[in-house]
């Protein structure tokens, strides 16, 4: 699968507090207009220490995120599931996604000493998972 770096929010992104991935996507400047994307998150490098991850997809009309919205969440995923190699995260964005769009990771319980993870949307729909 070719991979569009104008739809990359997160490159083997550290993630070892509540964040949001360290890319943005505006959708009139990737050429995608509202169109219909899926969102892939993989894990790079296993975590550690933390409790659980939760992975959230939010919205925005301004490109600062001033008021985002979230259009979806993983909820809680566990520890011993955030491993290297794991897809944890495959879902169609619905409706409702304003210009701006990011990933946002909230770690539960301490703060994690190691993981990452790679986020990205797609127009191409998974067969059988991304990795």
């Amino acid at each position: 699968m070719l991979l569009d770096q104008t739809l990359v929010l997160s490159d083997a992104q550290a993630v070892t507090a509540t964040a949001p991935s360290t890319n943005s996507v505006d959708q009139l400047a990737a050429g995608n207009a509202y169109g219909a994307l899926w969102f892939i998150c993989n894990v790079d490098v296993d975590f550690a220490t933390l409790t659980s991850l939760t992975i959230s997809i939010e919205t925005a009309d301004a490109s600062n995120f001033s008021s985002p919205v979230t259009l979806a969440s993983t909820g809680a995923i566990a520890a011993a599931s955030l491993l290297a190699g794991e897809n944890v995260a495959m879902f169609r964005l619905p409706p409702g996604c304003k210009r701006y769009i990011r990933a946002k990771y909230t770690v539960t319980g301490d703060n994690a000493t190691a993981g990452k993870v790679t986020a990205f949307l797609t127009d191409a729909a998974p067969i059988d998972g991304f990795k």
